[in-house]
């Protein structure tokens, strides 16, 4: 699922560090959802395999939805090459993660089965996340 963005506008981007700073994790689609508690770089292929681990847990019942695409290329170069002549070629792609962000959302499906996709998913990720549920304004009224 996860491949290069079809069209983009410099092929090699600059390194740039992460900035600094925390969002406020927010459910935007889904129950419950999983968001990021450190600072870290998330390839396409962390993605595929967590996104396929949902998938499967959840066996076709319910959605997922994954708020960011991987568009940001990283380049290397090849192995025993000297310094110098420029950005190697795109290596992989990935996405930038700041604490707070949001992986993945889930909705659709019962509570048993949220926290055991979503556990398994964020083995896959190489980043620490945490669990996040969408209060519900009538369980808040009936109490």
């Amino acid at each position: 699922m996860f491949k290069r963005p079809k069209q983009v506008n410099y092929r090699k981007q600059a390194k740039l560090g992460i900035p600094k700073s925390y969002v406020q994790p927010l459910l935007r689609y889904g129950q419950w959802g999983r968001y990021a508690t450190e600072y870290g770089r998330v390839t396409a292929r962390q993605l595929e395999a967590a996104r396929r681990v949902i998938r499967f847990r959840m066996s076709r019942q319910g959605k997922l939805w994954i708020p960011r695409f991987p568009h940001r290329p990283y380049t290397a170069k090849p192995t025993e090459v000297r310094m110098g002549g420029g950005a190697g070629s795109v290596k992989f792609w990935g996405q930038m993660v700041k604490p707070g962000s949001m992986r993945f959302e889930l909705g659709g499906v019962s509570e048993a089965i949220s926290v055991s996709a979503c556990h398994a998913a964020s083995k896959k990720l190489g980043i620490r996340t945490r669990r996040i549920q969408r209060v519900s304004l009538v369980k808040l009224e009936n109490e």
